[in-house]
C-alpha cells in the first residue's frame, strides 16, 4: 500500500480536533450519519441529471456494531470514492496549520462553539472516539478501483486497493478506551435517535453481539415469538424519513399534529395549539412549533425547541437563533441554510439569523392574533395555560409586544377575561385610567367583597412575572396605572352621605395611635365606607409595595429601617364595632376592653393585606381567646 502523509503542518492536529472542535464527543454519529445520507443524496441527484447509470434500488445507512472486536461501522450505499478523491476529500485539510487554526479562531475555542463547519472536517470527528479509521469505498464510476485508507490518528496513513465489490461506503471506527462508552448498544441507539431521528435517507442500526444471540436461540429451536422471528429478519429503520414538518400545513390533520408532538417529545399531556412554519425565501425555513399547557411560574417551565439542517439534528434550545422567550414552547425547526456546526459568536452577528429570529416571533404573534380575534372563546379558555409565556415575551422583546398589544388579556375577580381597552372602558364611571388588580384572592376576599358589592371589578396578576410584566405595560401605555385592590380606596368605595366628623376622627386616630404603639411606621386615617361590617383596612401605596417586592425578588434583606413602611389603617367609622370603641375610649375600667379591640382590629385589617408574621399570629390566637373570654364571663 502507498504511504503519505496528511497536508498540515502540524502534529498535533488531530489531539487538537479531539480537544476543540466539538463540545459533545457523541457528536461523531451525526458527521458520519449524516455524510453517508449526503453521499447517497449526491448519487440520487447525477441519476437523475443522467449521470449516474444506477438502477433502482433500496437507499439505506447501516450502523454496524461489533462490542466483540471494538468496532463500529458506518455503511452507506451512496457515490463512493475513489483513491484520488480520499486524497483530495480527506487528507487535504482545508487550513494551512494547527498553529494558524488555534490563533484565528481562538475566541469560539474558548466559547466551547463547535466551529469544525467551516473546515469540512466532519469526518475527523471519529478520531474523538477511535484510535484508527478505516474506509472501504468504491465510486460509482464506470471501471473504479476499490479503494482503503487506514489511519490511526497520527499525521501518517496508508492508502491502497480494496477488495469491495458494492459501490458505496464503509467507515470502520476502532473505538479507543475514549470512547468505550459508545460500545454500548443501548447508548449508541440513543444517541442515533437524538442526531439522526428525522435524517433522509433509512438508517439500520445492527448490534452484532444481540444479532449473535438471537441466532443460537433460533437454532435451539427454543420456543421464538413469531414476530420477534421476523423482527430479526426484517429489521426496521430506526429514524422517519418524512417528519411532518415538510408536508404542507393544510396536509395536515390534528390528529397528526399530535401524534407528532407525543412521539417527539415523550408528552402525554395534549398540546393547547400549534403553527406550522412554512417558508421559502427569503430563507428556507419549516418547522412546527408547539404550545404546551404551561404552569404558573416560569422556573417550573422546560420548553424544547430542536433545530436541524435538513432534517440533521443540530442542538436543542439555541438562543442564538431562537428567540430566547420562545424556548418555553416545544417543537422542531428546520433551517438548510445555517451549516451544521457553526460558532455562536458567528450566529450572533449573522444578519440571516437576525431576519430568520423576527420571522418566527411575527408568525407567533399572527397565530395569537388571530385566535383573539377569530376564535376568543377557545382564546379565553387557553390564556391561563400560555399567558406565561405571552407576558414574558412582551417583557424581552418590544416588538413582540407591540404585535400582541390588542390580544393581551386580563383574568377579573368576576372570572371573565378582557383587554386593556376594554377594562378601562368598562370601568372608567369609577375610576380614570387606572387598572385595580388582586394578588391573592384569598387573602385579599375582603378588599374584593367590597369591589363586587359596588360593581367595580379587578384583574387577576398572582405571578412573579406580573410585577415587572405591569411596570412594562406602564411604561408603553403612558398614563395607565395599575394599582392593588389595597393600595387605593376609590371614592365609589366611601359613603358620601355620611359627612364627616373631625373631632371624632382626630380622637380615634389618637386613641389607635397610642394604643398600637407603631411611631410613625403606622398612619392612622378615618373613612366612612360603605362596607359597614369591615371595621378597619390596611393600606400601602403602590410605589412603596413595588420596592419591597422588588427587594424580595432579588434577595436583598433590607435592615430594619431601611426602607419606612407606608402603610396606613383606615378605620371604617361606619362599622359598629369602631362607634362602640368611642363610647367606651375614655372609661378606664374598659381600658382592657379598649386595648384588645383596637390591636384586633388592626390584626383583622393586616391579614386582609398580608401574612402575620410569628409573633403577630400568636398574640393573635391570644388575643382572641381572651376576648372569647370576656364576651363569655359578660353572658353568664
Amino acid at each position: 500500500m502507498k504511504k503519505g502523509n496528511l497536508s498540515i503542518n502540524s502534529e498535533n492536529i488531530l489531539p487538537i480536533i479531539k480537544k476543540w472542535l466539538y463540545s459533545d464527543s457523541d457528536i461523531f454519529i451525526r458527521e458520519l450519519v449524516s455524510n453517508g445520507c449526503d453521499a447517497i443524496n449526491k448519487l440520487k441527484k447525477l441519476s437523475t441529471m443522467g449521470e449516474a447509470n444506477i438502477s433502482d434500488e433500496n437507499f439505506n445507512i447501516k450502523v454496524v456494531l461489533d462490542k466483540e472486536n471494538s468496532t463500529i461501522q458506518i455503511i452507506d450505499n451512496g457515490i463512493g470514492m475513489t483513491a484520488d478523491e480520499i486524497e483530495e476529500y480527506i487528507t487535504q485539510i482545508a487550513f494551512s496549520g494547527a498553529s494558524d487554526f488555534v490563533n484565528k479562531y481562538k475566541d469560539q475555542l474558548e466559547d466551547g462553539g463547535d466551529i469544525i463547519g467551516h473546515f469540512g472536517l466532519g469526518f475527523y470527528s471519529a478520531f474523538m472516539v477511535a484510535d484508527k479509521v478505516m474506509i472501504d469505498t468504491l465510486s460509482y464510476k464506470d471501471g473504479a478501483t476499490p479503494a482503503k485508507w487506514i489511519c490511526d490518528g497520527g499525521i501518517e496513513y496508508e492508502i491502497g486497493e480494496s477488495d469491495r465489490t458494492e459501490r458505496g461506503t464503509t467507515i470502520t471506527l476502532f473505538v479507543g478506551e475514549e470512547g468505550k462508552d459508545f460500545l454500548n448498544a443501548f447508548k449508541l441507539r440513543e444517541i442515533l435517535n437524538k442526531y439522526c431521528y428525522f435524517m433522509p435517507i433509512e438508517i439500520f442500526f445492527e448490534d452484532l453481539e444481540q444479532i449473535k444471540k438471537d441466532a443460537e436461540k433460533e437454532n435451539e429451536n427454543d420456543t421464538i415469538d413469531e414476530n420477534e422471528i421476523k423482527e430479526i429478519k426484517e429489521p426496521l429503520p430506526i429514524n422517519k424519513t418524512n417528519p411532518l414538518w415538510l408536508k404542507q400545513p393544510n396536509e395536515c390533520t390534528d390528529e397528526e399534529y399530535k401524534e407528532f408532538y407525543h412521539q417527539v417529545f415523550s408528552d402525554f399531556n395534549e398540546p393547547l395549539f400549534w403553527i406550522h412554519l412554512n417558508m421559502d425565501y427569503p430563507f428556507k425555513l419549516k418547522g412546527i412549533l408547539y404550545f404546551p399547557k404551561l404552569k404558573h411560574e416560569l422556573d417550573s417551565i422546560e420548553g424544547q425547541v430542536k433545530l436541524y439542517n435538513n432534517q440533521v439534528f443540530i442542538a436543542d434550545n439555541l438562543k442564538e437563533v431562537i428567540p430566547e422567550f420562545l424556548l418555553l414552547l416545544k417543537g422542531t425547526l428546520d433551517c438548510p441554510d445555517l451549516p451544521l456546526n457553526v460558532s455562536r459568536s458567528f450566529l450572533q452577528n449573522d444578519g440571516y439569523v437576525t431576519k430568520m429570529s423576527k420571522y418566527i416571533t411575527k408568525k407567533v404573534a399572527d397565530k395569537l392574533n388571530s385566535l383573539f380575534k377569530k376564535q376568543r372563546e377557545d382564546f379565553e379558555g387557553f390564556w391561563d395555560d400560555i399567558s406565561q409565556f405571552i407576558k414574558y415575551g412582551c417583557l424581552r422583546e418590544k416588538d413582540f409586544y407591540d404585535k400582541v398589544k390588542d390580544s393581551l388579556l386580563f383574568k377579573t375577580i368576576n372570572n371573565k377575561y378582557v383587554t386593556l381597552n376594554e377594562y378601562l372602558e368598562q370601568n372608567k364611571e369609577h375610576h380614570e385610567n387606572k387598572v385595580f388588580y388582586v394578588t391573592d384572592e384569598n387573602q385579599q376576599a375582603q378588599y374584593i367583597k367590597m369591589f363586587k358589592d359596588n360593581n367595580m371589578d379587578a384583574v387577576i396578576l398572582n405571578t412573579k412575572l406580573d410585577n415587572p410584566y405591569m411596570s412594562t405595560l406602564e411604561m408603553y401605555n403612558q398614563g395607565t396605572s395599575f394599582v392593588r385592590i389595597d393600595s387605593d380606596l376609590s371614592d365609589t368605595l366611601k359613603d358620601s352621605s355620611q359627612e364627616e366628623n373631625k373631632e371624632l376622627n382626630e380622637a380615634l386616630e389618637t386613641l389607635f395611635k397610642d394604643t398600637l404603639n407603631k411611631g410613625d411606621n403606622l398612619k392612622i386615617k378615618v373613612e366612612n365606607l360603605k362596607a359597614t361590617d369591615i371595621s378597619g383596612v390596611i393600606q400601602l401605596s403602590e410605589q412603596a409595595r413595588r420596592m419591597e417586592e422588588m427587594a424580595k425578588m432579588y434577595g436583598m434583606n433590607m435592615p430594619f429601617g431601611a426602607m419606612p413602611s407606608d402603610e396606613t389603617l383606615i378605620l371604617n367609622g361606619n362599622n359598629n364595632v369602631v362607634k362602640l370603641l368611642l363610647k367606651i375610649k375614655d372609661d378606664n375600667n374598659k381600658k382592657e376592653e379598649t386595648n384588645l379591640i383596637c390591636n384586633q382590629i388592626y390584626d383583622l385589617a393586616t391579614m386582609s393585606h398580608k401574612h402575620l408574621d410569628m409573633n403577630s399570629m400568636t398574640n393573635f390566637i391570644e388575643r382572641s381567646n381572651k376576648i372569647l373570654e370576656i364576651l363569655l364571663n359578660n353572658s353568664l
